[in-house]
């Protein structure tokens, strides 16, 4: 692999959003952007993109125009929503249902109640990953999403079920970078690190 023009990708989960202890999957809540020395430092430890594209969820089109301010407005991708909780999006975290004892896999593929599944989730960011390697073979790409399509891109790169994934960490204003090679070959340069760590 070493001599193949990687495509490299770097997830950017959003910064926090204003609403504080509720889950919110396709609930559009606000960025809490106030903390311009965090997008700055960011900012400055980003290489340069060639492409920058973020879900459509005001808190990530928000955390985009918070780092790049001078970009032109990012492109956006349905496909990079966080999970459909379905009835419980927009709950207290206190008033979700406490599933019990789930094996990972079996969390990964529960929907709630007219949502979506984990599983689903990691179709759809399987496909909208396929296209945006097509499309940008070779450069560099920004992707500012959920912790949900963040842990689903990581199941691709390494080949893992649903549930394996499920137990990564992934804060906010976190990058995890991957490399493509094409066909399956991937590498994981980091994941999860946040601004006190180093690239």
């Amino acid at each position: 692999m070493k001599n193949q023009v990687a495509t490299k990708i770097i997830l950017l989960r959003h910064a926090p959003s204003v609403a504080v202890d509720r889950l919110c999957g396709r609930t559009d809540v606000a960025a809490d952007c106030a903390d311009d020395a965090a997008f700055a430092a960011l900012r400055a430890r980003l290489p340069r993109l060639d492409h920058i594209v973020a879900s459509p969820a005001r808190r990530c089109v928000e955390t985009a125009a918070a780092i790049w301010p001078d970009h032109p407005p990012v492109a956006t991708e349905p496909r990079l929503w966080e999970q459909d909780f379905g009835d419980w999006d927009g709950l207290a975290i206190k008033d979700v249902p406490d599933l019990g004892s789930l094996s990972g896999q079996a969390l990964a593929d529960h929907r709630p109640p007219n949502g979506e599944s984990f599983a689903d989730v990691c179709l759809r960011t399987r496909e909208a990953l396929a296209d945006l390697l097509n499309a940008h073979a070779g450069q560099m790409l920004c992707l500012c999403t959920h912790a949900g399509p963040i842990r689903a891109a990581l199941a691709m790169a390494l080949d893992l079920a649903p549930g394996s994934v499920l137990r990564f960490e992934i804060a906010n204003l976190s990058t995890t970078v991957l490399r493509h090679f094409g066909r399956d070959a991937w590498s994981v340069d980091q994941v999860n690190a946040t601004l006190a760590q180093k690239n």
